[in-house]
């Protein structure tokens, strides 16, 4: 027996004996990673219960958005109330960004 005819066995080993054992081996551990018809039952109730929980998430996340509308309605009302109307302080011919001239007086 030279070096080929050992290469030619182990070959012919691993594809008719090695590979059918690995594919039965991943074919086991595919069933149990996916469950069986005994689990049908908890993945039955598991559903339900995920479905109830998005519909409970959805609510909140509707509510939320509710929430938020509402705060950039306040936000673009007080913006436009602010340019309306100049700052206290300032005499109303003044721009807004304009020092007045009480700004560095001191109260004595």
């Amino acid at each position: 027996m030279d070096s080929e005819d050992i290469v030619s066995i182990v070959a012919v080993i691993s594809i008719f004996v090695l590979c059918p054992i690995a594919i039965a081996l991943a074919r086991l551990l595919w069933r149990k990673a996916s469950g069986s018809a005994v689990d049908a039952g908890a993945n039955a109730s598991l559903v339900s219960e995920t479905a109830r929980r998005l519909a409970d998430m959805q609510t909140s996340l509707d509510a939320l958005t509710l929430e938020i509308e509402r705060i950039a309605e306040n936000q673009r009302f007080v913006t436009k109330v602010m340019t309306e109307r100049p700052p206290a302080g300032l005499p109303a011919g003044l721009p807004a960004g304009a020092p007045s001239k009480t700004a560095g007086k001191k109260n004595s």
